[in-house]
């Protein structure tokens, strides 16, 4: 703490926050400000125009059933007790693939970019799911997202596979990269 602010993000359990029926709205209206900020501005998160609010509040309910039922993870970042950031998880749903999970979306706040969120997020989200007893982690990102595959990297994800020029935002065309984190191979 420097003259009371908090330096470092303090990442919770986001199921309580948005189950919580005194929180719920303003954790989703916090939750849909950052992801609308961000695709607004162009960010790689799944959508092309800002999802609606009632978009993330069916997201985060759908979220937090996965979570309750074993089958995902929602982590919520808090800089001086502000939401500025949010990811999961989901496992996959097919038998033959229920071991294996995908991380769907690490999304943080503009204004709280370089002060670690992006990290103790998806590092939370990782040990979620190796405690989930899940094999493999998945992601996909665009291509031009340096920053965030770099940060992959840098907590053990390695590229699979890539679709050249898949992603398609109006004329421009990105990559689609594939990363996995294999628990399996860390014993």
């Amino acid at each position: 703490m420097t003259n009371g602010v908090t330096d470092e993000p303090v990442i919770v359990d986001g199921t309580e926050p948005a189950s919580d029926p005194e929180l719920a709205g303003r954790f989703a209206e916090s939750a849909h400000q950052i992801l609308a900020d961000l695709v607004g501005g162009g960010a790689a998160l799944g959508w092309v125009e800002p999802p609606s609010r009632d978009e993330v509040t069916e997201l985060l309910r759908h979220v937090v059933s996965a979570a309750r039922a074993g089958d995902g993870a929602l982590r919520a970042a808090y800089l001086d007790q502000r939401l500025v950031g949010l990811g999961y998880w989901l496992r996959h749903t097919r038998p033959t693939h229920r071991p294996h999970a995908d991380l769907e979306k690490i999304a943080v706040d503009a204004a709280a970019h370089g002060r670690g969120v992006g990290r103790a997020l998806t590092a939370a989200l990782i040990a979620d799911a190796r405690q989930s007893g899940i094999e493999v982690l998945t992601l996909d990102a665009r291509g031009d997202n340096s920053v965030a595959l770099r940060l992959y990297r840098s907590l053990g994800f390695r590229e699979y596979g890539r679709l050249p020029a898949f992603v398609a935002i109006g004329e421009q065309r990105y990559d689609k990269v594939f990363c996995m984190l294999d628990f399996r191979r860390q014993g």
